[in-house]
């Protein structure tokens, strides 16, 4: 028999740790190559972790609500074979790969801390984990600061945070330093401040779970951050709806794949990006990152009642078969925690399709870093006025209402409402000999 260490996988860009939520076999547990061994979350989204050899759990190194950081080893595993150094063979064949060198993580890291820059005006990077803890226990930024990491590139981990809250009385009043002026007003948190709500009885209190304090601590900021401007117009999609019909049964039988009005918006929206460029940026500072790839987020609502927004990476490269099927797939991936970390980073616009609850029109949070998101109302049938040769008739037409948030330091209304029109055009204007 010999040792196998399970590592921590590479989650994809900028994703150096996670923490773990739940192991799902005990230590003395058996275990099947390509079971899911343990479920772990980082500050995206919550995956789990497979492990690539058969063999029994003999140790557990990462407990629950531990921080592992990439390519560290979480457990060990006894496996068929002979000899003892197997353990020491994976660690040397996959350790390197996903500990890259110094020069490699300066460069990955450079989007978190633009990203923290929004939480914290330094350059920190902190878990999930010891960033709920340091939320917790009121700790300040200048006090992070004063923090010696012990952890990758000298990151806080959970056991420096800790021992700070513990000899945290005995410390010294931190310094503040001088504020300087920015040109750029900063949030002044990203939370809101603790109050003391009285509780009536037979009133519940629920606490909320881990992806819900993120949803809500990410939609404080990002009000914070991005003063908000909201366009509506309402279309006229009967064509589209008409071109659907005809095509789905066909597409499914074809493909295997359902044929949804998502496929349709996306493009509508990624041709009005291509005409208005100036939509698909974000703001650092004072400087406007211009993007070269579309990337559409697209908002799901998980069975759980909490939101998730994985991304069609390359959205102008896609087919409309392509679409329905990355759509389809990042759908169902998403409400089945299939996602990886990488499914939901490095979207540069989102669509939030709130006619699928039944509603008619929304005012959507924009997701940082983005500057616009675009809400999708219910399709329903109305009398409409037609302009014919003849003269104006009323007809029954499938009509949708569509509300584009933008972020008015950088979109002007002018900007954001050309956009809203020019997908309202191409949706209106929808050809019925679509290919798909």
């Amino acid at each position: 028999m010999a040792e196998y260490k399970l590592l921590l996988p590479s989650m994809g860009e900028g994703v150096m740790e996670a923490t773990i939520i739940t192991w799902l076999f005990n230590e003395g547990d058996t275990v099947k190559e390509d079971d899911s061994v343990v479920e772990i979350a980082t500050d995206k989204v919550d995956s789990d972790v497979p492990t690539p050899v058969s063999g029994k759990i003999v140790k557990i190194l990462k407990q629950k609500d531990e921080v592992a950081k990439v390519g560290e080893a979480i457990a060990i595993l006894e496996i068929e074979g002979e000899g003892g150094n197997t353990a020491s063979e994976e660690v040397k064949t996959e350790t390197p790969a996903a500990t890259p060198d110094a020069e490699t993580l300066k460069t990955i890291e450079q989007p978190l801390q633009v990203a923290a820059s929004t939480e914290f005006s330094g350059d920190l990077y902190l878990s999930p984990l010891v960033k709920s803890i340091a939320q917790q226990e009121n700790i300040s930024e200048t006090e992070l600061k004063s923090i010696k990491g012990s952890g990758l590139e000298g990151r806080i981990t959970k056991e420096d945070i800790l021992a700070y809250v513990k000899n945290r009385g005995n410390q010294p009043a931190a310094q503040v330093a001088p504020v300087q002026a920015a040109s750029t007003p900063q949030p002044v948190a990203t939370s809101a401040p603790a109050s003391t709500i009285p509780v009536a009885a037979g009133d519940e209190i629920i606490p909320m779970d881990r992806m819900r304090k993120i949803i809500a601590e990410n939609m404080v900021k990002a009000k914070q951050i991005a003063p908000h401007v909201t366009s509506f117009i309402e279309t006229d999609v009967t064509n589209v709806v008409k071109w659907r019909n005809k095509n789905k049964s066909l597409f499914e039988k074809r493909e295997g794949e359902k044929l949804t009005f998502m496929p349709i918006f996306v493009k509508a929206v990624v041709k009005a990006i291509q005409d208005f460029p100036m939509i698909n940026v974000s703001v650092n500072g004072e400087n406007i990152i211009k993007k070269k790839n579309i990337n559409i987020g697209m908002a799901t609502a998980l069975p759980d009642g909490n939101l998730i927004v994985p991304v069609i990476k390359n959205a102008d490269q896609l087919s409309l078969s392509g679409l329905a099927k990355a759509i389809n797939d990042l759908a169902y991936r998403a409400r089945n925690k299939k996602l990886r970390p990488e499914d939901t980073q490095g979207a540069t616009y989102t669509i939030s399709n709130v006619g699928s609850f039944g509603n008619l029109m929304g005012t959507p949070i924009i997701p940082q870093p983005q500057v616009a998101i675009l809400a999708i109302g219910a399709i329903v049938k109305k009398p409409a006025v037609l302009e014919t040769a003849d003269g104006d008739v009323i007809a029954i037409r499938n009509l949708m209402f569509m509300s584009h948030s933008y972020d008015h330091r950088v979109v002007d209304g002018s900007l954001g409402g050309m956009m809203l029109k020019h997908v309202h055009d191409y949706l209106e204007n929808w050809d019925l000999n679509t290919e798909i």
